[in-house]
């Protein structure tokens, strides 16, 4: 059986950088990976994905997001490739709604750079925005764009330079703690190790079943848009936006990568999935829901489609991370429910976890993200959040 210091479940944005930390530090490790590396069928695709610092989903996050930057601007050295583009941010809502009001909130608590803008003001500045007359943003100048399938084939490949082994294409059929350690079968072998990773994303409650309640994977559609005006949807001239008007909260990004605007809705249409049998074919009710709000806030973006494509959150019921060893095994580590917007944490979360693993614990503060949080829930206790 082959043995290594540590092997990483689950080959995408948070186990690609997971498995750099580690083998930086010296270890032998394995990722095992069941599809493609990279692969579109999980969360960790899209040809572009939002990095953002005005943070309004908790003031605890804006810490990991600047070492995240760090982190990220690093890769890029090391790899020799653009992997962040800066457009600047804009989050917008009315002005008592969480989203402008949180992301405030975290500027000004980290003292980072804004401008609050009218909705006029928007739009004289980035015509491609058309937002109503109630709403206020925040412009964050240092918001911008990952590459993410760039992002984890940096890391696979500085991994594999370094010494890691990893497997596409094999499925995990189980695990079990052994001794210290930890036992893997899969389709293809065995394999121990002293020390377990799970990032499987949308699968991680097939391996961990104490999170089938826990991180539930949900079906999001993306959306791309020929614009008729292309001028105004380029990274230069337009910021990611992550808004939130009657219709829900939506986020979109300039043209990059496929000739288009980008556009989502958060929680899509609240279909909970099951990862293996999910409905990965875009519909005419998927385009309808993207498409209606691009009219009525971006027209100019509102041509024929370009391309639409399916993917996951995976989300926790409180929205926040899931970081933490397994409560009964420490020498098992995980790190789920990302909730739609974890991908720009993932070369922070790598170093998170390369620390749990090698030191038992982490420099960062993960208060909010540990796994007993959701017991004080059921007994009446109280999870910070927003």
């Amino acid at each position: 059986m082959n043995h290594y210091d540590v092997i990483v479940i689950g080959v995408g944005a948070m186990g690609s950088a997971t498995i750099y930390e580690l083998t930086n530090r010296g270890l032998s490790v394995l990722g095992i990976e069941q599809d493609n590396i990279p692969n579109d069928i999980g969360s960790s695709h899209g040809i572009t994905r939002i990095i953002r610092l005005a943070y309004y989903e908790h003031t605890s996050y804006v810490p990991l997001l600047r070492k995240s930057y760090t982190l990220w601007r690093d890769l890029e050295k090391r790899i020799g490739k653009r992997i962040l583009v800066t457009t600047g941010s804009i989050d917008a809502s009315r002005e008592n709604d969480e989203v402008f009001r949180g992301s405030k909130s975290s500027c000004d608590i980290h003292n980072l750079d804004y401008e609050v803008l009218d909705s006029g003001e928007i739009s004289n500045r980035f015509p491609g925005y058309q937002l109503p007359n109630d709403v206020i943003g925040l412009y964050q100048p240092d918001g911008g764009i990952l590459i993410p399938e760039e992002c984890i084939v940096g890391y696979v490949n500085v991994a594999l330079e370094l010494g890691a082994e990893i497997h596409g294409r094999e499925q995990v059929i189980s695990w079990s703690p052994m001794g210290g350690g930890v036992r893997i079968k899969t389709d293809k072998g065995e394999y121990s190790s002293e020390k377990l990773v799970i990032t499987a994303g949308a699968w991680t409650s097939k391996l961990f079943s104490e999170l089938k309640e826990l991180a539930i994977p949900e079906r999001q559609v993306l959306a791309w848009f020929q614009p008729g005006r292309p001028e105004l949807f380029t990274p230069s001239t337009f910021p990611v936006m992550n808004i939130l008007v009657e219709e829900g909260r939506y986020y979109g990004f300039p043209a990059y990568g496929i000739p288009g605007f980008k556009v989502g809705r958060y929680h899509h249409r609240g279909e909970n999935v099951d990862p293996d049998t999910m409905d990965r074919n875009p519909n005419s009710e998927d385009e309808a829901l993207l498409r209606s709000f691009t009219n009525r806030y971006f027209p100019d973006a509102s041509g024929p489609t370009i391309a639409l494509k399916t993917c996951m959150f995976t989300n926790s019921p409180d929205e926040h991370f899931i970081i933490d060893f397994h409560p009964e095994w420490p020498q098992i580590c995980i790190a789920a429910g990302f909730s739609g917007h974890g991908f720009k944490f993932a070369s922070v979360v790598g170093e998170i976890m390369a620390e749990l693993v090698c030191d038992g614990n982490s420099h960062h503060n993960l208060d909010l993200f540990k796994l007993d949080r959701f017991n004080a829930q059921k007994t009446g206790g109280a999870c910070e959040s927003d």
